[in-house]
């Protein structure tokens, strides 16, 4: 098994000294699910929920939430990102909305981190403006698709995995 690189040798938490680390171009994208009654779903992709657009202030948040990611997540670093894009798909039969999320950044440490919390807070941002409709909203399946760039190089998740 491999040795958790953010415990030191006392088992102490640790932020990952990435000095020595080659400036590599790196991507991450990251998908989530929201639940959602098919009543609530209309509602959204009609553009009549009271708090205003659903989506476009999911995605501001998304992209909002990915910049910051290092002030909310513990040992994480800061980094510079480049690009940090949110995108939705409805599906109407199921009262779903999926999100997904791509951050890139040219440094030393991977921007997987980035990618997950743009898709949990705008799964978070559609939950808080639909709650008023649709209490049962569940968000699920937050996962890392793939990433690119560093040491470790290209990683993709397996389907069905």
């Amino acid at each position: 098994m491999k040795k958790l690189t953010h415990i030191d040798s006392r088992g102490r938490a640790s932020m990952v000294d990435v000095t020595k680390k080659s400036v590599t171009e790196r991507e991450a994208v990251a998908c989530g699910s929201l639940t959602m009654k098919k009543e609530t779903l209309r509602l959204v992709t009609d553009d009549r929920i009271a708090k205003g657009n659903v989506l476009e202030t999911a995605r501001l948040a998304g992209i909002m939430a990915a910049k910051r990611t290092g002030d909310l997540i513990p040992l994480c670093h800061p980094l510079n990102i480049t690009s940090v894009t949110v995108d939705f798909r409805t599906v109407k039969t199921q009262g779903r909305i999926d999100i997904k999320a791509t951050a890139k950044c040219s440094g030393q440490t991977g921007i997987e981190m980035e990618a997950l919390t743009a898709v949990s807070v705008a799964a978070l941002t559609i939950y808080d403006m639909c709650k008023a409709a649709d209490k049962s909203m569940v968000i699920s399946d937050i996962m890392l698709l793939e990433k690119r760039g560093g040491k470790s190089g290209e990683w993709k998740r397996k389907k069905g995995s």
